[in-house]
């Protein structure tokens, strides 16, 4: 497994490469073997990898698409991947190593948000597009691979484990009632709710897309 987290703030200068820091580090655990961050204005990612498909360098996270418009940090593995690569090549698309990490990059700058839609797997990923000013983030169709996030007037936070949106000063760590009734009715506490008032696990199936107009959740598969 490995680790996402990151933040972006459209209407401040939010966060540093300390918080993005500190949010790996909580995560260290889930990818050893390598980890990286992107800061740019208001926007931060950050990976923990644990290196699966091609173990060399070039899978390392963050990953950049051509231009260096697109940038994404993952977590999972898209089962269909070969598949999908040898549609995109055989389109004139070129890639520079064999993880699926870059083929979501390539299906991203073909088919945008639709690419939730062409791929199998268990996943969770964020690409930031610089030139939408967008965040555009998605979990797969069973919820294999988690995602929570803190949505807030003018951006979001989000990570792969609560304990990285805690290491943001601004989150509040207030616990929801509701989701405590739900644990020991359930055992477990139904999505989106988790046990922080706030904070939210994306349901399996959907995307979230962050923009400077606000925070859209779409659901893209259903049974």
């Amino acid at each position: 497994m490995c680790g996402i987290a990151g933040f972006t703030r459209f209407s401040s200068s939010y966060g540093d490469e300390g918080l993005l820091k500190r949010m790996g580090q909580v995560m260290l655990y889930r990818g050893p073997d390598a980890g990286g961050e992107y800061l740019d204005a208001g926007v931060g990612l950050c990976h923990r990898r644990l290196s699966i498909i091609d173990l060399s360098a070039a899978g390392n996270q963050p990953m950049y698409g051509k231009g260096g418009e697109l940038v994404i940090v993952f977590n999972g593995e898209i089962y269909n991947f070969q598949t999908l690569r040898a549609e995109l090549m055989a389109q004139g698309y070129q890639f520079t190593s064999q993880t699926d990490t870059e083929v979501l990059l390539a299906l991203y700058q073909r088919d945008g948000e639709n690419l939730v839609k062409k791929i199998n797997g268990m996943f969770a990923f964020a690409i930031w597009d610089q030139r939408a000013q967008k965040l555009f983030m998605a979990r797969d169709r069973l919820g294999k691979k988690p995602l929570y996030y803190y949505p807030c007037d003018n951006g979001v936070v989000f990570g792969s484990e609560l304990k990285c949106l805690l290491e943001a000063p601004d989150i509040p760590r207030k616990i929801r009632a509701d989701a405590v009734a739900d644990f020991f009715a359930y055992q477990y506490i139904p999505d989106p709710k988790t046990i922080f008032q706030g904070i939210y696990k994306l349901e399996p199936g959907y995307t979230l897309t962050v923009t400077r107009e606000g925070v859209e959740k779409r659901q893209y598969w259903d049974l």
